[in-house]
């Protein structure tokens, strides 16, 4: 199971027909907008600094799979929300500690890791 942060550049679009604000038999965490949409192969996921969650369309909805992806997003939604965590596109910041961010790839303790690599301390807590 891979996670992935999302893009500092990309544009939100609340409105697209792919988004679950309207639909209850969808993923829902409250005051969290949850879009469904097509995510990198690999990629169940994405928190978005704006508080957003973009979820693969794969998630079966209602599934165990779903809840867990969902979950682990939420995490990292509240680490970015109280200061923990944050990111742009070039760096990722960890508990006030700057690490470089290109191409999915995060360089922790000079060695570059996918970004949802389970050893990073913000995926594994």
């Amino acid at each position: 199971m891979t996670f992935k942060l999302g893009s500092e550049n990309r544009k939100k679009n609340y409105n697209s027909p792919k988004n679950n604000f309207d639909d209850k038999d969808d993923a829902s965490v409250p005051g969290v907008p949850v879009i469904r949409k097509e995510l990198a192969p690999g990629v169940d996921a994405e928190a978005n600094i704006d508080g957003s969650i973009y979820l693969g369309e794969h998630i079966i909805s209602g599934s165990q799979q779903e809840r867990k992806v969902l979950m682990h997003e939420m995490k990292h939604i509240v680490d970015m929300k109280t200061g923990k965590l944050s990111y742009t596109d070039n760096t990722l910041t960890w508990m006030g500690e700057v690490h470089d961010r290109k191409d999915g790839l995060i360089n922790y303790n000079g060695e570059w890791k996918s970004e949802g690599d389970p050893s990073l301390p913000w995926e594994g807590h």
